[in-house]
């Protein structure tokens, strides 16, 4: 357990989760808009004192979905490394070598990965003394001699109970985009660096235009203070490093039974070693240590206050409902308050229970919740033992849900029963989501102040139709970005 957070262990866990939703949304809170006010707030982004400073391990986005285009299949996204000026060289943005790069699947909901995918990376720098720069001649192909610095991962599928298996043994990173010169057709290289899976599936390490959208401006006194700061995406021109991969629902479900066990729990996390540090070089000693987690968009952000979120990024899922020292946090949320303060917004009145059911526990009958309908909750698992459920947070996914032909940004507050929090799709506008939840909207009933959000409703650029369903990388350097 971790040793700050579990000194306080809670007797009441239910209330603690409860405690803990509530204040996840309250802080998720966004902007504002309309006659009265707006608030907002960010997503995983350097949201911690220690992960600020290691930004090679930094979660920022986790999305679950089910692919669009092969829909007995799900594809998990996870972006890591923010604020990547695309002009960043000589150096650019390699991913950490020997880092523990994961992604977790909770499909009994006790809060414990029952399948990890794990990507591991190592470099191979042949720059040597001979030149400072990442490629000395145009990259057509991952295997032209031109390119310098190339990464390469295992990826393995960790099981509970079982041994390591190893579903790539040398894969190619594709390598950051140094630019139109160097690298005429970077969807080119993407398309090499794609793997396909034993057992079906596909995978790819990857740059990517920073996906997830928003106004940033929002610690900036709350928008400026007046409300005339929102509407511009402070992420276009970004790039993030991603890792995708789209697998089977059939392997990800509990039992291998999606029918039977359709609803998964997803999270990212990454772990690394203690560094030795000696003039010119730096040595991995010491066990691996989880430094960044990530689940629901914006909770560590804004929901865990400053003194506990190195913690919380260290803590597992399973500890979330013993952790007292975030509930008295949570119980008496500041944000609400300051909204209140500054715009007149009444705070709503706590525990917020359909907070609880929304973020720790899905959405279900059995949870006992105030939404009596089934979602996605692992308690609608028919071949679990609901007595080792346990509150967590998590990103929570039905898998038997269909496909919309017509996604809507709001997902299940318009009716869009595919989008967030049901699973997350890139284009779901989870800022403006999670505004309305946290101010009492349901599905079919805005509140129609809010409606505005904060001005910002797409990413910067387009979504491809295909795996991996991530944009590109920008090219442009940031201040040139449209």
């Amino acid at each position: 357990m971790n040793p700050v957070l579990g000194r306080a262990r809670s007797k009441s866990t239910l209330r603690t989760a409860a405690a803990m939703a509530a204040m996840g949304l309250a802080l998720a809170t966004s902007a504002l808009a309309g006659p009265g006010a707006g608030v907002g707030a960010a997503s995983s982004h350097r949201e911690a004192p220690l992960i600020a400073a290691d930004p090679q391990v930094d979660n920022t986005d986790v999305y679950a979905f089910t692919s669009p285009d092969q829909q007995d299949s799900v594809t998990l996204v996870a972006n890591w490394l923010p604020f990547q000026e695309p002009n960043g060289g000589p150096n650019f943005y390699p991913w950490a070598d020997g880092a523990h790069y994961d992604i977790n699947i909770d499909s009994q909901g006790t809060g414990k990965p029952d399948i990890t995918y794990r990507w591991t990376f190592h470099t191979e720098d042949q720059r040597g003394t001979n030149t400072f720069l990442y490629n000395n001649g145009p990259v057509n192909n991952l295997t032209d001699p031109t390119l310098l610095f190339r990464q390469y991962y295992t990826l393995q599928e960790l099981r509970s109970g079982c041994e390591p298996k190893t579903l790539v043994e040398h894969g190619t990173a594709a390598p950051s985009d140094t630019g139109k010169a160097s690298m005429p057709d970077y969807g080119r290289l993407r398309g090499q660096a794609t793997v396909q899976l034993p057992g079906g599936g596909q995978t790819v390490a990857t740059q990517a235009a920073d996906p997830f959208f928003l106004d940033l401006r929002v610690f900036d006194l709350l928008y400026g203070g007046n409300l005339t700061e929102t509407g511009q995406n402070t992420l276009a021109g970004y790039n993030v490093n991603t890792l995708s991969i789209q697998i089977p629902k059939s392997r990800l479900a509990w039992k291998g039974d999606a029918t039977r066990n359709p609803v998964i729990g997803v999270w990212s996390s990454t772990e690394k070693r203690t560094m030795k540090l000696s003039p010119g070089k730096e040595e991995p000693t010491g066990k691996y240590v989880q430094v960044s987690r990530l689940g629901n968009p914006l909770v560590n952000e804004v929901v865990v206050p400053a003194g506990l979120k190195d913690a919380f990024n260290a803590l597992p899922p399973s500890e979330d409902h013993n952790q007292p020292a975030v509930v008295a946090k949570v119980l008496d949320p500041e944000v609400p308050k300051l909204v209140q303060a500054i715009y007149g917004l009444p705070a709503p009145a706590t525990p917020r229970t359909d907070l609880q059911e929304i973020f720790l526990t899905g959405i279900a009958k059995a949870t006992g919740g105030p939404f009596q309908v089934d979602l996605n909750s692992q308690l609608m698992n028919q071949d679990i033992d609901p007595r080792r459920f346990v509150p967590a947070e998590e990103l929570r996914l039905n898998m038997s849900t269909p496909v919309s032909a017509a996604p809507n940004r709001l997902g299940i507050l318009a009716g869009d029963f595919q989008g967030f929090p049901n699973g997350r799709r890139l284009t779901d506008d989870v800022v403006d989501i999670a505004l309305q939840v946290m101010e009492g909207a349901t599905p079919g009933n805005l509140i129609g102040a809010l409606a505005a959000g904060d001005g910002v409703n797409q990413a910067d650029r387009p979504f491809s139709a295909s795996f991996p369903y991530v944009a590109l990388p920008y090219a442009k350097a940031v201040n040139q970005a449209g």
